[in-house]
């Protein structure tokens, strides 16, 4: 049964485009509204902190941290269903098992508003099968844009780096890191050597 008020939002682009901080945003103005609202980041994302989704310009949440297994899937279920939360945000979406798609698929046809945040695209341009997936599935998506470090034109792109070099085809695809690690880049200026 299909309950009033669920939704299924993407906020999708690539490194430094500001999904986190627009995740963080939309969580804000639903608690604004009086709505009980959680956000849920993957364990291996600790870049910043252990317990908050934090974004790159430093813009910090409280959150619970899921390990990106078919259990943190089941977790993020549990835990929605048993505090009653109406909203709520996943972190990194990309990093999970594909079963996060019908669960927050399910979770929104339940009635809560779901937002998830992933890449759009790994280093070497292909998309991530998850975001993908959640992309022809929601509701609404926001495509975000980051800036080109090499040129300023508008990137959709996430430039790995080794070393300051473009990382090469046969790197790992997971690799979480920062602007030690990636570049937003354009279509021109991405790299796989």
């Amino acid at each position: 049964m299909v309950h009033p008020g669920g939704f299924l939002e993407v906020i999708t682009g690539p490194m430094f485009a500001g999904k986190t901080t627009e995740l963080i945003k939309r969580i804000e103005r639903q608690m604004f509204a009086k709505r009980k609202a959680a956000l849920f980041k993957p364990t291996i994302d600790n870049r910043y902190s252990e317990d908050e989704v934090v974004a790159h310009n430093g813009l910090r949440y409280e959150a619970f941290v899921v390990p990106t297994t078919e259990e943190g899937v089941g977790r993020i279920v549990e835990i929605t269903k048993r505090e009653g939360y109406e909203v709520i945000g996943v972190d990194e979406v990309q990093f999970f098992p594909m079963t996060i798609v019908e669960a927050l698929e399910r979770l929104a046809d339940e009635g809560v508003y779901v937002i998830a945040s992933g890449l759009n695209l790994d280093f070497k341009g292909d998309p991530f099968p998850v975001t993908k997936e959640l992309l022809v599935r929601a509701d609404n998506v926001v495509y975000l844009t980051a800036v080109c470090t090499v040129c300023g034109r508008p990137a959709t792109r996430s430039q790995r780096l080794i070393d300051g070099k473009p990382a090469p085809k046969n790197s790992p695809i997971v690799l979480v890191g920062g602007r030690e690690s990636y570049e937003a880049r354009c279509r021109e200026h991405h790299i796989v050597p």
